[in-house]
């Protein structure tokens, strides 16, 4: 991923009113963020624990959502839809981000179970156990970078639809 800067990201919200924008705080860490190992940045605001941030490289620049985080978390543990962490290191909680155009305008909105602090990029990093002697651990982990990526990006075109 791109390294962007915070103006940079700032103006990539999409679906985020300006004072939704303006209210945005950035993780504590944000200036030691290696960003050319990740697929997405994802990050929860330290001010307002509930709002989580996206922000992901698109071919005409970055795209950055507002995520809403559920009120009330699953009861039993749940896996992460995108990175699918069979580890559950990390809880996955349901985020929702508004829809584009007028069907965000009317308050529709798109959910997905998302690790909670965001270390997908970090968990699909990590070597399966092998089950087996000639499994190609490799091609593996490369798999899961791809089918990461594809399904944050699957999550953005349908944010940014415009179609109801």
């Amino acid at each position: 991923m791109h390294p962007y800067t915070r103006t940079e990201i700032l103006g990539a919200f999409r679906g985020a009113t300006r004072s939704e924008v303006k209210k945005v705080t950035f993780a504590a860490d944000f200036d030691d963020v290696e960003f050319s190992r990740l697929e997405y940045y994802g990050w929860v605001d330290p001010k307002i624990p509930r709002r989580g941030y996206l922000v992901v490289d698109r071919p005409d620049g970055p795209v950055a959502l507002l995520l809403n985080r559920a009120a009330l978390t699953p009861r039993g543990r749940t896996m992460c839809t995108w990175c699918n962490d069979v580890n559950l290191a990390d809880e996955a909680v349901l985020y929702t981000v508004r829809r584009g155009g007028a069907a965000g305008r009317k308050g529709d909105t798109i959910g997905t179970l998302i690790c909670a602090s965001f270390r997908c990029s970090r968990n699909v990093r990590q070597l399966p156990p092998a089950y087996h002697r000639d499994t190609d651990l490799e091609q593996i982990r490369l798999q899961q970078i791809d089918e990461l990526r594809r399904k944050v990006h699957a999550l953005v075109d349908k944010v940014l639809s415009t179609e109801s």
